[in-house]
């Protein structure tokens, strides 16, 4: 499972709607590509429709699609949002990275 933080949640919901996405049925679909300082990076964007293997879940009120592959990288990572000094964007809290660069957007295993 993939949760949502409330920070998370209020930043989906506005970015979705300022981009033609309906939060209440429409999906963020968060995976996992090669890449990044440390190996794996993270991917998301909005999506509309599953993909047959997707997993699905909901958390907080998002609608969340993972693919198979990326699924095992990111089972009890919690999505986040900071706003603060160091840097504004989505936020991966991986348990399962046994290192992250210092941007936070790629980790490895």
């Amino acid at each position: 499972m993939i949760k949502v933080s409330e920070q998370a949640k209020k930043k989906v919901v506005e970015l979705m709607s300022d981009d033609g996405y309906n939060p209440s049925t429409d999906y963020i679909r968060v995976g996992v590509k090669s890449g990044g300082c440390s190996g794996l990076s993270y991917d998301l964007k909005f999506d509309k429709e599953q993909i047959e293997g997707d997993k699905v879940f909901e958390d907080n009120g998002v609608k969340i699609i993972v693919d198979k592959k990326s699924f095992l990288y990111l089972i009890g990572t919690t999505l986040e949002y900071s706003g603060g000094l160091n840097g504004t964007g989505f936020v991966f809290n991986n348990p399962n990275a046994n290192r992250t660069c210092g941007c936070g957007e790629s980790f490895s295993l």
